[in-house]
């Protein structure tokens, strides 16, 4: 049985955890603000060029470029985003599970995983999966910069013939209690939505001016629209990121709250019963002098 002394170091124990919970929470309630207001900038430019890429892309039918549609797959290039650290709840192993999923329900592709975010990147470095890029996030504000590079590694592979196809894998941003895992295809870049078709698609199919010519415009737009997807993946997941940490040390606050409520409660009872048993041991002890 624990001794008043053990139970107060428990106690002890706790309260330092809920403190540095309580502290974390606080520090990615403060990132998450500054995380949600670029993601919210940067929706409109990110769904913008994806319209403009579809509605250019479905005017020039007769212009070939090398990052529309192969019209092969088979091999296939895996970017996943995790982050950097841990204790963000189920952020970062619900990504690894849809990466996992995708490679199993997919045994006929050949599947190379790009990884950033040391999660993924520890994760896929002890599996026997043909792992093409290793990177970590990194702890600062997402940079364009980041984009650019894995944009020109994947655009290299896919015109080189390494893949034939690219997905990315992330964490959407819908609150801070709701993250959703995404899987989406950037490469070939998709000409059309069959579900949809947008306003601005319709508005434009009355054809274009094109300066200098067709193939100029694609190869300007096409990979910057690569670049713009890898960026929005990234603010998303740097969102989702410090929601799901937020919603996760304010959990672990309250359960130390309550582990320390259980705790006092049991330590209370504890002394009291110590108490007890010191006064009946006096009177007892009266008892036998007085006989």
């Amino acid at each position: 049985m624990a001794t008043l002394k053990d139970i107060q170091r428990r106690i002890k124990s706790v309260k330092n955890t809920q403190q540095i919970t309580k502290a974390m929470k606080m520090v990615s309630a403060a990132k998450l603000r500054r995380a949600q207001e670029e993601i919210v900038a940067a929706r409109p430019y990110a769904d913008k060029i994806s319209d403009i890429v579809a509605s250019l892309s479905e005017n020039v039918k007769h212009v070939t470029h090398p990052l529309l549609n192969k019209g092969k797959t088979g091999k296939v290039e895996l970017i996943i985003l995790t982050s950097d650290r841990g204790l963000c709840g189920g952020f970062n192993s619900n990504i690894l599970r849809a990466a996992e999923r995708f490679i199993n329900e997919n045994p006929e592709l050949e599947v190379s995983v790009n990884t950033i975010g040391r999660r993924s990147v520890d994760y896929f470095k002890r599996r026997t999966y043909n792992v093409t890029g290793q990177r970590p996030l990194g702890t600062k504000r997402p940079e364009y910069s980041l984009a650019e590079t894995v944009g020109r590694e994947v655009i290299d592979n896919y015109t080189n013939d390494i893949s034939d196809e690219t997905y990315i894998i992330y964490g959407e941003f819908i609150s801070a209690m709701t993250q959703e895992t995404v899987v989406k295809k950037l490469l070939p870049v998709v000409t059309e939505d069959e579900e949809k078709e947008s306003e601005e698609k319709s508005a434009m199919d009355g054809g274009f001016l094109f300066e200098p010519d067709e193939e100029g415009v694609l190869d300007s737009l096409l990979p910057k629209y690569v670049e713009v997807q890898i960026f929005r993946a990234i603010l998303e997941s740097s969102a989702s990121e410090h929601g799901a940490r937020m919603t996760a040390m304010e959990s672990a606050s309250r359960n130390a709250s309550d582990m320390i409520d259980k705790l006092t409660l049991i330590y209370n009872r504890a002394r009291q019963a110590a108490i007890t048993k010191e006064l009946m041991e006096i009177i007892g002890g009266a008892e036998a002098l007085k006989g």
